[in-house]
């Protein structure tokens, strides 16, 4: 088995790798001394919740670190990384295109589905999930689109709004 700390969340925790054939065992030892569990659709909630993007989500070719929100986990004065100049010239220029939004809606959509402010498509839906007030999800949207905290856009024809995410940073870190 493997201990990893940290629960890949804004929360104190482990994550726990083991063989498929003795977690069971290992989940039933762990809930007898108190521990407690985390299963894949409560993280995945609290991800949602917080905006960690995730790969093949929000982490793709498509989206940079700074339109994911991670400007916290750029350096901006260390030397020689991959990727370093076009980090650098996309905070020299202003070139962050689209933001990572959190977005409340009524009822689950289909992801990569269209985010509109009124007939303007301003954002793609990346991750979702239903809720017990809903369903809460991830989105891309366009910088230009001038996006807030409740900002009203539409997906699928229902009215939902854009909530801001604990986990994103917008701008450049101290």
């Amino acid at each position: 088995m493997r201990v990893a700390v940290g629960s890949g969340l804004a929360l104190g925790g482990y994550t726990l790798i083991t063989q498929a054939d003795q977690s069971a065992e290992l989940k039933k030892a762990l809930l007898e001394t108190g521990a407690e569990w985390m299963d894949d659709r409560a993280w995945e909630k609290l991800r949602i919740q917080q905006g960690r993007p995730m790969p093949d989500r929000e982490l793709t070719d498509d989206y940079n670190p700074l339109e994911a929100g991670l400007w916290h986990t750029i350096s901006f004065n260390k030397g020689c990384y991959i990727g370093q100049e076009t980090i650098a010239r996309l905070d020299t220029y202003k070139g962050v295109k689209q933001q990572l939004w959190g977005v409340k809606l009524s009822a689950l959509a289909e992801l990569g589905t269209a985010v509109m402010m009124g007939t303007e498509k301003v954002g793609t839906l990346t991750s979702i999930m239903a809720t017990e007030d809903g369903a809460i999800g991830l989105a891309y949207i366009r910088t230009k689109a001038k996006g807030e905290a409740g900002t009203q856009v539409t997906v699928n024809e229902q009215v939902g709004e854009l909530v801001d995410l604990p986990f994103v940073t917008r701008e450049k870190q101290g």
